[in-house]
């Protein structure tokens, strides 16, 4: 059970809802991930998040996705956090 109240799709509208279709779209489960649910309650801090894993956090650079991906997987994993 959740201990951050966050809004579900159907719940989310203007500009929540536009920030949900664009994670959906560009996620590859197409679903919104509760670590970014989590955020919201406040769009616009989502909204600068969401920027943020667009143009540097998952960017290819030194690394590529899969292999930012790999490390958060593997460091969450040692951490024993599911996200």
């Amino acid at each position: 059970m959740a201990r951050i109240a966050w809004l579900d799709d159907a719940e989310a509208t203007g500009e929540l809802a536009e920030i949900y279709a664009d994670i959906r779209s560009s996620h590859p489960t197409g679903q919104v991930p509760a670590i970014m649910r989590t955020m919201s309650l406040r769009p616009d801090f989502l909204a600068a998040i969401r920027q943020a894993v667009n143009t540097l956090h998952f960017k290819d650079g030194a690394l590529t996705r899969a292999q930012h991906e790999m490390i958060a997987s593997y460091v969450s994993a040692i951490n024993r956090c599911h996200y």
